[in-house]
């Protein structure tokens, strides 16, 4: 169970800061730009203004990660730890597989 929530908290991370750098790269890329460009074209006129970064912006979006993370950590540390408790407790009853290493002459 450490292992798997260290592990966890390891991926948790990682997710926050992929999304941070691909939220970044999107908009120096100047795709936000596009899509208001786009979306204020099919609202129609020069008097509505359409900015989706209103609605995903940077702090809505990273913490949105945060939350999926946090659940991911939950729910990873509680699967791995079902399965290795399934694991062992089949290799117990099953006798397991037993690895052995020999030379060859």
């Amino acid at each position: 169970m450490k292992t798997s929530f260290v592990l966890s908290i390891a991926l948790g991370i990682i997710q926050i800061v992929a999304v941070a750098i691909v939220w970044f790269v999107l908009g120096q890329a100047g795709v936000f730009d596009s899509i208001n460009s786009m979306l204020s074209d099919v609202i129609g006129g020069e008097g509505n203004s359409f900015d989706i970064t209103t609605y995903f912006g940077t702090s809505r979006v990273i913490g949105f990660t945060m939350l999926a993370a946090v659940l991911n950590v939950v729910l990873l540390t509680a699967l791995s730890t079902l399965a290795a408790f399934l694991y062992n407790l089949a290799a117990t009853l099953l006798g397991g597989i037993e690895v052995t290493w020999a030379e060859d002459r």
